[in-house]
């Protein structure tokens, strides 16, 4: 979307397809006032390879997100994938609430990465780029563990949490991008849906 002088909106010139299926990452992409022409969500195998370390993996995700879609003249594609590091081990989305409980105990108390990484294509060429931050997580008592078990918010998300939701509380410190744990940096994400011609500040 592009705001013109009189304050007027008007479309640009380019589509903007989101390569996901997450509202966390609409509403961040809402937050630069554009809004995704589609929704495309690629299915692919998020299977770690044999000892592929966190940010390797969240590189090749995010890259196999978008090589599975196809993309038009007029559209600019968007994909990303985040990961929960612990380590040099992957923690990735529970398969139910038991390993959701797991991997909550691993990461009470502790440090750990969040990467992030971003890619974008145009009918042209393709652009990448990650985003690591550093969580620390409070020491969670049973009835804070249970009690967010409970809430149903881990599902579907890397590391068992969410830092948006209510896991927000067992969140005291971060070093890093705020929106990129969330699931899409903000600087990075313009800069390249810019560099590959979607018109994002462009005022008139």
């Amino acid at each position: 979307m592009i705001c013109l002088k009189d304050g007027s909106i008007t479309a640009s010139s380019k589509k903007l397809i989101l390569g996901s299926g997450s509202p966390r990452r609409r509403e961040l992409l809402a937050v630069l006032n554009l809004f995704p022409n589609d929704i495309r969500a690629p299915n692919i195998d998020e299977t770690p390879l044999k000892a592929e370390l966190p940010r390797k993996y969240c590189n090749r995700i995010a890259s196999s997100k978008l090589a599975a879609l196809p993309v038009a003249d007029d559209e600019i594609i968007l994909c990303a994938d985040t990961t929960v590091a612990l380590g040099r081990r992957i923690v990735g989305k529970p398969d139910g609430i038991d390993e959701a409980r797991a991997f909550l105990i691993k990461l009470s108390g502790r440090r750990h990465k969040v990467i992030t990484s971003i890619a974008v294509k145009n009918s042209e060429r393709s652009w990448q780029k990650d985003v690591v931050s550093t969580v620390q997580m409070k020491r969670l008592s049973s009835e804070e563990l249970e009690g967010y078990l409970c809430t149903g918010d881990w599902q579907g998300k890397a590391g068992g949490y969410g830092i948006q939701g209510p896991a927000g509380a067992f969140i005291p410190w971060i070093s890093g991008s705020y929106p990129a744990i969330m699931g899409l940096p903000l600087p990075e994400t313009a800069h390249l849906l810019q560099t590959a011609g979607l018109q994002v500040w462009k005022t008139s």
